[in-house]
């Protein structure tokens, strides 16, 4: 094997064999140090510290928004009661039954015939005369009648004074307003 090695030897220029030489593999003693373990603890904690008060942060601000969204939707509210009560009232202050009753507290009548005047040649259509009080139109109408089926007849009971003073009681043993009974033919008829 020597042979053979002398015989690479010399085909081989010398710094091809340097180089085969440096390349050889050797055993490295193997060192038993460690990576530092504090660095590591240090960057993890800081990662979650900073998710937590990144959280913590987040749901303060999302409480704030919805209190405010709240307090908005309260003045919404509050706004949309006062502009339905602002349109109530303008609607009863245009009401014509009561502008028509303003009207006349202040004097003012409907004419009775009214005359027109054509704007074309200036010419008064009809007969103008002024309006006086006894020309004024009622206002109000005819007072609602109630339906006979909803107004009925009233039910009375005589009371007769002789069974008022005995004390007296109907034939069905009960007693009746103050000891009285009504008339056994007038309570099967009712």
């Amino acid at each position: 094997m020597s042979n053979l090695m002398s015989q690479a030897r010399s085909r081989v220029p010398r710094s091809a064999w340097a180089a085969v030489e440096r390349a050889r593999l050797s055993v490295v003693p193997v060192r038993r140090s460690r990576a530092p373990r504090m660095p590591f603890a240090i960057l993890v904690s800081l990662v979650l510290a900073t998710g937590v008060v990144g959280l913590l942060m987040f749901n303060t601000q999302m409480q704030q928004a919805s209190f405010h969204a709240a307090s908005l939707q309260e003045k919404a509210d509050s706004l949309t009661a006062q502009r339905q009560a602002l349109a109530m009232e303008l609607e009863a202050l245009r009401d014509p039954q009561r502008v028509a009753q303003r009207a006349r507290r202040l004097g003012m009548v409907a004419p009775s015939v009214p005359a027109f005047i054509r704007l074309s040649d200036g010419r008064i259509i009809g007969a103008p005369a002024p309006a006086t009080p006894e020309d004024a139109v009622p206002i109000h109408g005819a007072p609602a009648v109630k339906p006979s089926s909803l107004d009925p007849a009233p039910l009375v009971i005589t009371v007769h004074p002789r069974d008022q003073r005995s004390g007296a009681t109907s034939q069905t043993g009960r007693g009746g307003t103050n000891g009285a009974t009504a008339p056994a033919s007038e309570g099967a008829s009712r």
